[in-house]
C-alpha cells in the first residue's frame, strides 16, 4: 500500500527513505561531553528503527555551552573520538539507507543547569556551576544565573565554536548538521525580544535580532561540503505577548533559505515560562504556516505519536517530514508498528535476527500492542 509517511523525500542534497525523523533528545549522560556506553546502547537501538533520519541530541559547541554537566559535546578531541566510536557501532547495525544528523547547540543563559532528574534548576554553588552568557543580562527565570552580556569578541568566539563543532561532525561522517535555534537556547535568545534587549546592531528590530543567528548559519553553511544538509530547529511562537510570532518566523526562515539552509524544523516555546495548551500535534499549524509561505523543506514536531496522525500531516501537505521524540523512547520499534498500522509493511527492512517478530510470522503480534486511536 502506498502511503505518504513511507514515501521517500529529498532534503537538499540528502535523500531520505521515508518521512520519519528521530527528533534530537538530550540524554544528559555524557562524561565531560563524551559519549559513552549509554549513548551506544541508545543510538544502536534507534539505528535499527527504520527511521529515514536520526538526529542526535543537542551537542554543545563549547564546554560552557552545555545545558548540564551531562550534555554531549563536540568541543574537544576526546569528544570527537568518543562519538566517532559510538557512531561506528550504530552505523554497523542500521539499514544502509539510514541517514544521520547531529544538532549543535549553545545553551546561553539556560546553561549551568541541573539534569532533569536532579531538579532542572540552575546549578548551586556546590554543584560546579559556571558563568553563563547571552545577548542581555536577563536571567532565564527566578533563581537562575544572570548571564554575562556577550561582546563582539564573545560572538566571534561562539561563531567559531559552531564552525569547529561542525568540522568535527563532518569528520565523524554526519549527513545532516542541524543548528538549534529554538527552545530558549542562545540562538533563540538573540532572536527573541523577551531575552534580547540590546541597543546595538544585534538588538531591537527583527533585522538586528536575526543578525547573529544568520551569521552563524552562514558560517556553518560555508564549512559544509555540498553533499551535507544544513537545517535549523526554529521557533514558531514564544507563546507570550511581545515575543516571537509566526510572522517573524516566516521572515527568519526565508532569510535562512537565502543563506543556504535546506530545511527548518518548527517547534515553539522555551525562552520564558508560558501557558501552552499541549495536545497531539499542537505545533503542527506553525509548521504548516511556515511551509505555506517559505519554499523550504519543513518539518513538524511536538506530540506526534499516532501513525495515522503522522500520515495525515504529510498527506495533507502540512509538513514534509515529521520528527518524533517521546514516541521513540516509548517504542523504539515505532516505525515497524506504524508500517503495520498503515499497511506499508513492505517499506520496512527488518534485521534478520528479528524477522520472526513480523506479524505475518507470529499471530501473537496482533495482541502485543493495543491499536492506537486515529488522530486527524
Amino acid at each position: 500500500m502506498s502511503t505518504a509517511l513511507f514515501s521517500p523525500t529529498t532534503v537538499g542534497p540528502v535523500t531520505l527513505a521515508n518521512r520519519i525523523v528521530v527528533s534530537p533528545m538530550c540524554q544528559y549522560s555524557a562524561d565531560d561531553g563524551c559519549a559513552n556506553d549509554w549513548h551506544q546502547m541508545h543510538l544502536m537501538q534507534l539505528a535499527i528503527s527504520g527511521a529515514g533520519l536520526i538526529v542526535l541530541e543537542a551537542t554543545a559547541t563549547e564546554r560552557h555551552a552545555r545545558i548540564t554537566h551531562g550534555c554531549l559535546g563536540l568541543y574537544s578531541d576526546a569528544n570527537e573520538a568518543a562519538l566517532a566510536h559510538v557512531m561506528v557501532a550504530a552505523r554497523r547495525v542500521a539499514p544502509p539507507q539510514t541517514r544521520w544528523g547531529i544538532q549543535i547547540n549553545h545553551a546561553g543563559r539556560k546553561a549551568s543547569a541541573q539534569r532533569p532528574w536532579e531538579g532542572r534548576a540552575s546549578l548551586g554553588p556546590l554543584e560546579d556551576p559556571w558563568q553563563t552568557e547571552g545577548p542581555s543580562a536577563i536571567a532565564a527565570g527566578d533563581h537562575w544565573h544572570t548571564p554575562k552580556v556577550m561582546t563582539d569578541a564573545d560572538m566571534t568566539r561562539v561563531l567559531e565554536g559552531f564552525v569547529a563543532a561542525t568540522r568535527r561532525a563532518l569528520r565523524i561522517g554526519f549527513d545532516v548538521i542541524e543548528i538549534h535555534a529554538a527552545h530558549g537556547y542562545l540562538i533563540h535568545q538573540f532572536l527573541s525580544p523577551l531575552a534580547n534587549q540590546r541597543t546595538d546592531q544585534y538588538g531591537g528590530s527583527l533585522e538586528n535580532r536575526m543578525r547573529f543567528p544568520l551569521e552563524v548559519a552562514a558560517a556553518v553553511r560555508k564549512a559544509l561540503p555540498p553533499s551535507v544538509c544544513l537545517g535549523l530547529r526554529i521557533t514558531g511562537s514564544d507563546w507570550t505577548h511581545g515575543g516571537i510570532d509566526v510572522t517573524e518566523t516566516i521572515q527568519f526562515a526565508n532569510a535562512l533559505k537565502d543563506r543556504g539552509a535546506d530545511y527548518v524544523c518548527v517547534t515553539t516555546g522555551g525562552v520564558v515560562n508560558a501557558r501552552i495548551a499541549v495536545e497531539p500535534g499542537y505545533q503542527v499549524p506553525f509548521a504548516a504556516t511556515v511551509k505555506e509561505h517559505v519554499k523550504l523543506h519543513t518539518r513538524a514536531v511536538g506530540m506526534i505519536a499516532d501513525p495515522h496522525q503522522a500520515e495525515a500531516i504529510i498527506a495533507s501537505g502540512q509538513a514534509d517530514t515529521v520528527a518524533l521524540g517521546r514516541a521513540f523512547l516509548d517504542d523504539p520499534r515505532w516505525v515497524w508498528h506504524a508500517a503495520q498500522s498503515l499497511g506499508a509493511e513492505e517499506s520496512i527492512v527488518f534485521p534478520p535476527q528479528y524477522e520472526r517478530s513480523k506479524p505475518a510470522l507470529w499471530a501473537g503480534a496482533q495482541l502485543a500492542r493495543p491499536a492506537a486511536a486515529n488522530v486527524a
